[in-house]
C-alpha cells in the first residue's frame, strides 16, 4: 500500500491496519499537547497521531500501545524512520491489562466505536469487543497525572454517552470541538478533552471543507505544518 508523506515524516501503510484518515489528522493537530512531558497513545494504528504530536511538542516522550501485532510492527517502522524516533516508543499491549507506575500528562486515543463487523481489521481497531468506552475511560482516569488531559475523537452520536461515562469516572469535560465535514452541515465528529479537575468548557467549531472536495481555510491553516498540499482540494 502506498505510503503517506507529510512534511517531516512518512507513514508506511498496510492493508491490515487502518490507513491515514481525517480523524487521526484532526486529533493529531488539535489535541492539547502544550506543556506536557509524557504522552500515552491508546491504539496507535500506524503511529500517525503520536508522530504529529511529537512534531508539535519537541520535548515530550511518547508511549504507544496497540493490541494488533501488525499495527505495532508498522508503528515501529514509522517511529524509527522519523526525526523524533528517540522520543517515541511502541509496545504490543492490551490496554485493559496495561500496568505502569508512570502517570501521563496526555492520554490520546481514536477509540473503537463500531459495534460489529466481519472484518478482522475492524474487529481489533474499531469494535468495542476488545476495549469498550467504560474500560478506556476508567483506565485513563487512573493513569492521568494531576493536571493531565484525556483527549479523544469520536462520532457526534455517541458524545453524550461518552461524556456521561467520563463524569462517572471523575473525568470532567474541559474542551469540546464540534467538527463538521462541510460548511452548513451537521456535526460529524467531536474532539473531547477531559481533566481530573472541573473547569469551564472551551467549545468551538471546526469545518473540514468549505465546499465538496475543497478544504476550508480553517483546515488548511491547521495542517499547514503537516500536509504537503499540491492544491487546496481534498483527496
Amino acid at each position: 500500500m502506498k505510503s503517506f508523506k507529510f512534511k517531516q515524516f512518512e507513514i508506511q501503510q498496510s492493508k491490515e491496519v487502518f490507513r491515514v484518515g481525517t480523524d487521526g489528522v484532526l486529533l493529531g493537530a488539535l489535541a492539547n499537547v502544550d506543556s506536557v512531558s509524557k504522552v500515552l497513545e491508546v491504539g496507535t494504528g500506524s503511529g500517525l497521531i503520536s508522530l504529529m504530536l511529537a512534531q508539535r511538542n519537541s520535548f515530550a516522550e511518547f508511549l504507544g500501545i496497540d493490541i494488533n501485532e501488525e499495527a505495532v510492527n508498522l508503528t515501529r517502522v514509522n517511529f524509527k524512520s522519523s526525526p523524533f524516533h528517540l522520543r517515541l516508543k511502541n509496545i504490543r499491549q492490551n490496554f485493559k491489562s496495561f500496568e505502569t507506575n508512570e502517570k501521563f500528562d496526555l492520554i490520546v486515543s481514536n477509540p473503537p466505536y463500531f459495534e460489529e463487523s466481519d472484518s478482522e481489521k475492524d474487529k481489533l481497531a474499531r469494535q468495542t469487543v476488545e476495549l469498550n468506552f467504560q474500560q478506556l475511560i476508567s483506565k485513563s482516569s487512573n493513569l492521568l497525572s494531576e493536571n493531565g488531559i484525556f483527549s479523544v475523537i469520536i462520532p457526534f452520536e455517541i458524545g453524550a454517552q461518552f461524556v456521561k461515562l467520563a463524569d462517572e469516572n471523575q473525568l470532567f469535560l474541559i474542551r469540546k470541538v464540534n467538527i463538521k465535514g462541510i460548511e452548513n452541515s451537521k456535526v460529524k465528529r467531536l474532539i473531547l478533552e477531559f481533566s481530573l479537575t472541573e473547569k469551564d468548557v472551551d467549545e468551538s467549531e471546526f469545518i473540514i471543507e468549505k465546499s465538496p472536495r475543497q478544504y476550508s481555510d480553517q483546515y488548511l491553516e491547521l495542517t499547514k505544518e503537516f500536509h504537503v498540499f499540491r492544491n487546496k482540494y481534498s483527496v
